[in-house]
């Protein structure tokens, strides 16, 4: 499939994808403004929305980054803003919520570097923000769980330039080298054959699939990494890549916080039971919280 069928493709999935409107909402309200800016990256200007507490205070915001799924190719922002709300407040913390460029327009490695530049600019630009440039943490959704993971090696790469403490990994794509059909499989999971035309519009070429920063559970080490919560879904055939990631990652020093929902397929914590997608945010903002106390 060439570039431009692989655009026609994707433009019918995306018009396709279910509306936010139906995704799940969280059952209370949370007092957090929100601000959309552009900040410059080596892609161009990437759109961030910007969320925090709207309460009065003296001291600079710990900043956590989070990045939405969608298969590297569909969704947006707007998909987490509830949730990203959730996070400002209940974590009491800045919430910079990555609005980052999708294949097959822009393929690997775009997305990584776009993020990390993110993260990078805010960091040598906390005053714009009134952050504090050296509490960070960053975790995604699916792919976004991915470009999280992705960013974390990278800094790793770059000697730890950003105070990265933190990754949070919510049924991370990690493996995409591995054809999904030779992967654990469920009723509830993504059919193969779509999962191989996600991958395939990621990546340039096959062999992009072996690059650490695409497929973080392959890299050669993991020492030295932020510590990680890795959320999993039982029915998800995504999960055992996360659980041999967390078990790499223990086995490299790195304290790890592995939870995983009996039941629940993929996506769970947008479409499904609220009772359980709650508890999957709030294990997420309490150990972004705990991470920033420390």
């Amino acid at each position: 499939m060439d570039q431009q069928q692989q655009l026609a493709m994707v433009q019918r999935m995306r018009e396709n994808v279910v509306g936010t409107g139906a995704a799940l909402q969280p059952s209370s309200t949370y007092a957090v403004t929100v601000e959309e800016i552009m900040i410059p990256t080596t892609k161009g200007d990437t759109r961030v929305l910007v969320y925090k507490p709207d309460k009065e205070r003296t001291t600079t915001l710990p900043v956590f980054f989070n990045m939405h799924g969608g298969g590297f190719i569909f969704g947006q922002a707007e998909m987490d803003d509830p949730w990203c709300r959730l996070i400002a407040d209940r974590a009491d913390c800045m919430v910079i919520n990555i609005d980052y460029s999708l294949a097959p327009e822009h393929k690997f490695p775009t997305a990584v570097h776009e993020c990390y530049d993110v993260v990078q600019w805010v960091h040598a630009n906390p005053e714009f923000f009134s952050a504090n440039p050296s509490l960070f943490a960053i975790g995604g959704h699916s792919a976004g769980g991915n470009l999280a993971a992705a960013v974390c090696l990278l800094n790793h790469q770059r000697r730890g330039e950003l105070p990265i403490i933190l990754q949070v990994m919510d049924y991370a794509v990690l493996d995409v080298a591995t054809d999904p059909a030779e992967k654990p499989s469920f009723d509830e999971a993504i059919p193969a054959d779509i999962a191989r035309t996600f991958n395939a519009m990621y990546l340039e070429t096959p062999e992009d699939g072996h690059d650490p920063l695409a497929s973080p559970v392959l890299a050669k080490s993991l020492q030295g990494l932020p510590e990680a919560l890795i959320i999993t879904a039982e029915k998800d055939s995504l999960a055992q890549e996360a659980r041999t990631y967390a078990a790499r990652l223990e086995a490299s020093g790195v304290k790890v916080t592995l939870k995983e929902y009996e039941g629940a397929a993929h996506g769970f914590t947008h479409f499904g039971d609220l009772q359980m997608a709650e508890d999957a945010w709030y294990r997420m903002s309490d150990k972004i919280r705990e991470a920033f106390s420390k």
